[in-house]
């Protein structure tokens, strides 16, 4: 079989499925609205959880940023790349997460590969929730430790997987809040797991930081835990983009010298460190927590309306609410229909999610107001 061939073939396979990913150009796509073209629709499809992305306070700090750094960082920051404004919000959040030290990279998907790769060898063994991002995932099956895939949230089975015999070191992964599910890990529990078979746990919190706890500092400081490793991504809550990696100092030091992501890769541009500081101050301020309390509020109206139809949701109180659907052609359908009512949603289809679990992502944020959480419980209603 050609190249083309292969390609061709692999194409057809996902049209005939109708699992075939495509973009669309839209004018605005963060925040209550999404403008495509003339049109404009309810967004129940962005991360951006607390509507930070277009808040006044972040677009200034990335402004002046650029005005006194320029609009890119000009190399790694193991070069020329790391710059006082990086160091500034390393310290800050380091500070305001109780670890030693924050490391910054360039996306959570590159921070996740990073930590895998450089910690783990072939003697260990990474023990994975099966539902983990396909970033965790990914890297694991990359690299030379042995996978082990638990079962979603089965802090049992991850007991009696840690207890069988090793000659290495064991790491768990999972997700403080789950990409697709929406759902929390218990995370207690697990880190209870890990400490009991002397394994390091690392969590990827992407969707609670900002969101979730006392000042919007996540899962973890939630659930009262501190895993070795703590990952952190800035294109949800903070409404920008990015990632740091939580540890201890040794942890920094090693990862310094082993994280490839970190080491070849062009640092963030300092313009987006200010930016990313100036969030932070927003999640820690009075704003920060009232946009919390406005978006559990959404949550928790969202909730109540869609228990009276006949739709099946996950069990998640997070920002994230899944409607799942089952076949893909219905999954695809439906989010037309409700495109069609003005509230713009995403088929989410294998193999991002498993086979006969295709969904509608729904996603609240603080910019929404009721009046749009029952404009998409009408639609909602109107299409089954």
């Amino acid at each position: 079989m050609s190249w083309q061939q292969r390609i061709d073939t692999a194409l057809s396979e996902r049209r005939a499925a109708d699992a075939l990913r495509r973009r669309q150009t839209v004018t605005q796509g963060a925040g209550r609205w999404l403008t495509l073209g003339e049109q404009r629709f309810c967004n129940f499809s962005s991360n951006d959880y607390l509507g930070l992305s277009q808040h006044p306070t972040v677009i200034r700090a990335w402004q002046q940023g650029a005005e006194r750094y320029g609009v890119g960082s000009g190399g790694s920051g193991h070069v020329s790349g790391y710059t006082t404004a990086h160091h500034a919000l390393e310290e800050e959040l380091a500070d305001w997460l109780g670890y030693s030290r924050a490391l910054l990279f360039i996306s959570g998907f590159a921070a996740n590969q990073a930590v895998i790769a450089a910690l783990t060898g072939k003697e260990d063994r990474i023990a994975a929730d099966k539902f983990s991002h396909a970033s965790l995932l990914e890297a694991a099956s990359h690299s030379q430790a042995q996978l082990r895939r638990f079962s979603h949230n089965d802090a049992g089975q991850l007991t009696t997987l840690l207890a069988k015999p090793l000659a290495g070191q064991q790491l768990v992964v999972t997700e403080g809040i789950f990409s697709m599910d929406g759902d929390s890990a218990p995370l207690a529990v697990i880190a209870d797991a890990s400490r009991e078979a002397q394994a390091w746990l690392m969590v990827d919190d992407a969707h609670g930081i900002g969101v979730s706890g006392e000042q919007g500092r996540g899962s973890c400081h939630l659930h009262g835990i501190k895993p070795e490793v703590l990952v952190v991504t800035f294109g949800k809550g903070f409404g920008v983009s990015g990632a740091a990696v939580l540890c201890s100092d040794t942890v920094a030091d090693y990862l310094l010298q082993f994280a490839r992501h970190l080491i070849y890769s062009t640092s963030m541009p300092p313009a987006q460190a200010v930016a990313l500081g100036a969030a932070l101050q927003v999640i820690r301020s009075d704003d920060g927590n009232a946009r919390r309390e406005k978006l559990a509020a959404l949550i928790a109206h969202f909730r109540h309306g869609v228990a009276h139809q006949a739709v099946t949701m996950t069990d998640s109180s997070s920002a994230i609410q899944p409607l799942i659907v089952g076949e893909n052609s219905r999954a695809l359908w439906l989010a037309e229909r409700l495109r069609q009512r003005g509230c713009w949603v995403t088929a989410i289809r294998p193999p991002t999610v498993p086979p006969g679990t295709a969904r509608l992502r729904l996603t609240l944020t603080a910019e929404h107001q009721f009046d749009d959480i029952d404009r998409l419980l009408e639609a909602l209603h109107d299409s089954e």
